[in-house]
């Protein structure tokens, strides 16, 4: 959780230095993204939207692989879904929830003992493909576990205007569990996840878990949370900050200190690392799409090599 915290701070620095275009900062939410990711196994398979590098860096993912999905290489999101079972950065909200599912009936099929959990935030509930996933996945009880980290805000509009029900009550239309959880207790996030990952294993099917944190930050890096939400809202969730909490329970400075030490120099190395990796030419976007480009997309690429000229 500390080093998820840190290297977030670090990405929010490297875009405001030029180094990468864009990042949504997840400060605030370490323990829901970490609390599930470690309930996963290694069979199991995580569908991430833009903003779980928390469950990337649990999954063991290559970290400047994965920012260099946000540093504007047209191939970002280099690393290898397949070795650490973790999909691809999910910009169009809420569309990832069919792959999830999907991917867990494909498991069903093939014998069980796999789950798949698929991470979204309050606003996507209001997307049709949500809806449809959860829909199809009680009818077939597919084995996968929908989580919901409700932050409080889909970029400007609050929760309060964007369901007129509890999130987890969403369950019960389509016929299984849903549960709201204290998503800013790891620990509680944990045991929620792995009963929840353990009955779809076993085939009893999919579950909701609404994990109730708080955006402690901006929406992204192009975002100023100050237009739209006060700062007394925040700092009542600043004191139930997940670090905070888990620090308190662990009760010894020493060992705190020596995790901030150790989360320092890797931080320190993962800049190094991903400052000195290639870049993508600016011209291999408009490759490999057509064997035969149309006129249009020859006069962008000849305008591109104008300005660059």
């Amino acid at each position: 959780m500390a080093f998820t915290r840190r290297v977030d701070q670090e990405a929010v620095a490297l875009q405001r230095q030029g180094e990468l275009t864009a990042f949504p900062p997840l400060t605030g939410q370490e323990a829901a993204q970490v609390g599930s990711a470690y309930a996963l196994q290694r069979q199991d398979f995580a569908f991430p939207s833009y903003r779980e590098m928390g469950v990337a860096i649990v999954r063991g993912v290559d970290l400047v692989e994965y920012l260099r999905a946000y540093r504007g290489d047209w191939n970002g999101g280099l690393y290898d879904l397949y070795a650490h079972n973790f999909g691809p950065i999910a910009s169009s909200v809420g569309s990832h929830a069919l792959h999830a599912v999907g991917w867990a009936m494909g498991a069903a099929l093939d014998g069980g003992g796999k789950a798949a959990i698929v991470y979204f935030g309050e606003g996507a509930t209001s997307e049709g493909d949500v809806h449809e996933a959860m829909n199809f996945a009680g009818i077939f009880r597919a084995p996968v576990v929908f989580f919901v980290q409700n932050n409080q805000w889909a970029i400007s509009v609050p929760v309060a205007r964007q369901t007129a029900a509890p999130i987890h009550r969403k369950a019960e239309a389509y016929g299984f569990p849903g549960l709201r959880i204290d998503g800013n207790d790891v620990l509680a996030v944990h045991a929620a996840t792995a009963e929840a990952l353990e009955r779809a294993r076993a085939g009893g099917g999919p579950t909701l878990i609404e994990a109730l944190t708080y955006r402690l930050g901006a929406h992204s890096t192009a975002d100023d949370p100050t237009r739209y939400r006060q700062a007394a809202e925040v700092e009542p969730w600043r004191a139930q900050d997940p670090l905070l909490r888990l620090a308190a329970q662990i009760d010894d400075e020493d060992f705190t200190r020596q995790v901030v030490e150790e989360v320092e120099e890797r931080v320190r190395d993962l800049r190094t690392r991903l400052l000195s990796a290639p870049r993508a030419e600016p011209e291999e976007m408009f490759e490999f799409v057509y064997a035969e480009p149309p006129a249009t997309l020859a006069a962008q690429r000849e305008e591109l090599r104008q300005w660059h000229s």
